[in-house]
C-alpha cells in the first residue's frame, strides 16, 4: 500500500466495506417505532449492539462474490470507450483473487 496502487485500495476499500455491511445486525424496526422521547433509553452505548462474526468460510465467500461482481460488471462493458474501467475490474478482481489463496473452498 505504501505504493499507492489504487487499483488495489480501490478493491480493498469495497470489499472492507461488504465484510462490514456483512456483520451488521439487523435493526428491528418495530422497537424503533411508536416509543415516545421521554420512554427512549439515554446513555452512552444503550443503541449499541454486538456485531455478527463471520467464519473464514463466510469471509471467503463474500470476497468471492466481490470478485464475481467485477468480472460480471467487466463482462457487460463491451464498448470500447470502457476500456480503461474493464481493465481497472480485472485488476481490481486479481487483487482480491491473490487473498482467496488457501481460503477454503466449503
Amino acid at each position: 500500500m505504501r505504493a499507492r496502487d489504487k487499483v488495489a485500495v480501490s478493491a480493498l476499500r469495497a470489499t472492507l466495506a461488504a465484510l462490514d455491511n456483512a456483520e451488521a445486525v439487523p435493526v428491528d424496526e418495530s422497537a424503533l417505532r411508536g416509543v415516545a422521547l421521554e420512554h427512549s433509553p439515554v446513555g452512552a452505548g444503550v443503541t449499541e449492539a454486538v456485531r455478527r462474526e463471520l467464519s473464514e468460510h463466510g469471509v471467503a465467500e463474500i470476497v468471492r462474490a466481490e470478485v464475481t461482481e467485477r468480472l460480471e460488471t467487466a463482462a457487460q462493458l463491451t464498448a470500447p470507450v470502457h476500456a480503461d474501467r474493464v481493465a481497472q475490474l480485472h485488476a481490481e478482481a486479481a487483487v482480491l483473487l491473490r487473498f482467496l489463496d488457501g481460503a477454503p473452498t466449503a
